[in-house]
Formats: structure tokens, sequence, C-alpha cells
């Protein structure tokens, strides 16, 4: 009987520069010159992230994911679900996250020897076996200045001496005997808004990209239970393994055991676009004329459809035209920048205040002689919306069983844009 493919046979990290700065193999090493097709992937893509996850080569497969702008680049042999790949390179950026607090390439570089262990144990032989950061952290001790210092005099490593408690029971998220003094769950509501709007103010395309984060520090084995006002607006979910899936699907309610910290609950998707409200309008009026050293550049923001909460931490940003030279722009608040070799105009506009709306109006200077621009220049879009969920999701209620004392909770809600466009 043939041994079964491994599912993962290397692991490539690749910074913005290009440069491979760390290789993990499991079993054989596979070249490094396999990474030349992704590459050449890279120089055809007009931005990062629009580098295929999945590059087909001769006798690999290559997928990828792009965060903190490192690519996390996965070598495979034989054919395997590429979601049941991403999702695992995800889980390891998030582990490194949880480890050292961010995942940079100079973190990963100083807690190497912690980096290749955990890889040692996320990964069996090329197959996924513990990725819960609670069995990782009784597996491997987290870095820290005084275990790092130990650890070089006296040349011992952080791997723990006992198997950890939660891979023996029935519910291996969660470590056993757990205490604490003050008992408290915090669940954290994140909804992302994805949108295009055309230069008349139509919605193109709109769609909302949540997740339910939770810190959950609860003494013994807690049972949850949370349920919402509007559960029938999740219609795309996907549940941490806590979850009990056959209670959602009959009662839609949310019933687990959670696990011990800092976890992601679920992630879900809104995409019907009648249930998308959008939360900022621009008006804007940028023209260029036919053979003239001036353009002209005027836009306004303000909030709709917020629900009386403020917009934040507002940043627009627009590739200008190559024809342009300069900018003479006045803001109404905030700063602006525009940098006359790359040609991106940005504007941190902060927060804004509906009795006066912030404006950004002036003049482009132009090359002389040359001819209109072909398309006018897309406006992009960041900011924050404090205590809202632009879905309209909102929680009723969280209970708690198995355990007698009485928990702290709490419930946040934050919107932000994602990949907001406005086109002129």
């Amino acid at each position: 009987m043939q041994p079964p493919a491994k599912m993962i046979h290397s692991l490539f990290l690749v910074n913005s520069s290009g440069d491979i700065f760390l290789e993990k193999h499991w079993k054989s090493v596979v070249s490094r010159s396999v990474c030349d097709y992704f590459f050449e992937a890279q120089e055809r893509a007009s931005e990062p992230e629009n580098v295929p996850p999945v590059i087909p080569t001769p006798h690999h497969y290559l997928i990828s994911v792009l965060r903190h702008r490192i690519y996390f680049v996965a070598v495979i042999q034989s054919e395997v679900p590429p979601l049941f790949v991403i999702e695992f390179l995800h889980r390891v950026v998030d582990t490194f996250q949880d480890y050292f607090g961010v995942c940079t390439e100079a973190a990963i570089k100083d807690n190497v020897v912690v980096v290749y262990e955990l890889l040692e144990e996320m990964l069996d032989n090329g197959f996924p076996l513990a990725t819960e950061s609670n069995i990782l952290k009784e597996l491997i001790k987290p870095p820290t200045i005084l275990r790092t210092v130990v650890n070089t005099i006296t040349g011992s490593t952080n791997v723990g001496e006992q198997l950890p408690t939660g891979q023996l029971s029935v519910v291996p998220w969660r470590r056993t005997g757990v205490k604490y003094t003050n008992n408290e769950a915090y669940f954290d509501v994140v909804e992302e808004i994805d949108a295009i709007i055309d230069k008349s103010g139509s919605t193109i395309t709109a769609e909302i990209q949540g997740v339910i984060d939770a810190c959950v520090k609860l003494t013994g084995m807690p049972d949850l239970t949370l349920s919402f006002m509007n559960p029938r607006l999740l219609d795309d979910v996907s549940f941490h393994p806590c979850v009990r899936f056959k209670r959602w699907e009959a009662e839609r309610i949310l019933s687990f055991i959670p696990p011990d910290g800092n976890f992601r609950l679920l992630s879900y998707h809104v995409s019907c676009q009648n249930l998308v409200a959008i939360p900022v309008y621009v008006k804007h009026n940028i023209t260029f004329r036919e053979g003239s050293s001036q353009g002209r550049f005027e836009l306004t923001l303000g909030p709709k459809q917020t629900m009386g909460k403020g917009l934040e931490a507002v940043l627009i940003s627009s590739q200008l035209p190559r024809g342009v030279l300069n900018t003479n722009l006045n803001p109404s608040q905030g700063t602006y920048n525009f940098d006359p070799v790359t040609k991106l105009l940005s504007w941190d506009v902060g927060k804004i205040n509906p009795q006066k709306l912030p404006s950004l109006k002036g003049s482009m200077s132009l090359q002389a002689g040359a001819s209109k621009p072909d398309e006018n220049p897309t406006i992009n879009i960041q900011f924050k919306i404090q205590q809202s969920a632009l879905s309209g999701l909102k929680v009723n209620r969280l209970d708690m069983y198995g355990e007698k004392y009485k928990p702290f909770k709490g419930i946040k809600y934050m919107t932000k844009a994602g990949k907001f466009q406005v086109r002129t």
C-alpha cells in the first residue's frame, strides 16, 4: 500500500523585497529555485495582493498568502484542496502574531528557534497537527526576555516537558484546571466593508466581511451560549471548531466550550447588496482640459447611514495620472501630501464633523502639451466607525452553564473600510 502523499512539502517566507528569509522543509529539501515561478507571478501582478494564490509549476503547486507584507509560500507536490492549505497558512501567521506580538520579518528572525519549533508541532509529516494556540503554548512556551537569556546560558529550549492536557480530552482546544481570580468574557464584532461606488454615487458592489473575536478568561470548564437579535443576517459562516454546529443549524444559537484566552469564534460574509449600508458619500469634481496645463481637483466627504455614529481615522488616497506634475490644494481639515514621483495623493482627514464637512480643493499642474488622461483617478477611502456593526448584527445575550460564579461580560462593535473605492 502506497503511503499518502504529504500535504505541505515545504514553506518559504518571502519579504516585500522578494528575498526568501526563512524556509522549512518536512522530509526532503525542495530547492529554492521553485520560488522563481512565484517571483515571475509577483512581477506580473499590478499590486502585491494580486499575486494568484495558487500557481501551478511542472512538478509542484505553490499556494501563498500575503500577511503583514510577508508572503507565506507553501510547496505542494500532489493535488490538495487549496483552501485547506490557505487556512493553515493563516493559522501559522495568527500563531506567530500570538507568540511574538507582531508578525514581522524582524520578529521572525529574532525568534527563529521558536518559529522552527512551532512549525514542527503545527505540521506533522506535511499534515496539520496542533494549530490551537492553547495546546501550542503548553508544548512550546512563548518567548520572554528572561526565558531567552536562560535558554542561551543553559542551552535548553522552549519545548515543554509534558504532553498538553487538552490533547487527551474531547475538548482539545481547552486545557484542564484553568483558574482565574477575575472571570471575564469579551467579544469584539468587527466588520470590514468592501465597496465600489461609481461616479454618480450608485453602488456597483458592496459586501461585508465580519468576524467575532473573543477573549475569554473563565475558570473551570464553562459552557457558553451566545444568541443574536437577527441571526438570519449570517448566511455564509465559518466557525471555530468549539461551536456545536447542529445546534446552530437548528436554533441559530452559538453553543460552545470556549478555548482559554484569545480566539476567533466565527467569521461571516454579508453580500446581499440591499443589506449593506454605505456609510460615507463623496462629492467630487476632478477635471483635466485638453491642451491646458491646469486641472481642477475638488473633493468633499460626508457621513450617511451611520446611525448617529461618527466616522473616525478617515484617510483618502488617490493615484493621480502620470501627467500631473504637482498639486496646489487646500484642505479644510487634516493634512494632505502629494508625491511627485509616485503621483500618489494622500489626505489624512481624521474625524468627520457632520456640521462642517471636510473638503480638499485646488488646482493641479499638468505637463505642457500632454494629452488629456484617458480616465479619471479612483479615490480609495479608509475609515472606522466605533460601536457600530454596519450589517445591523446585534448580540442578544450571553449565558454560561456548568459553573457557579458570575462572569463579567462585554461586547464591542466596530466597522472599518476594507477595499473601499469611489470612481470619479
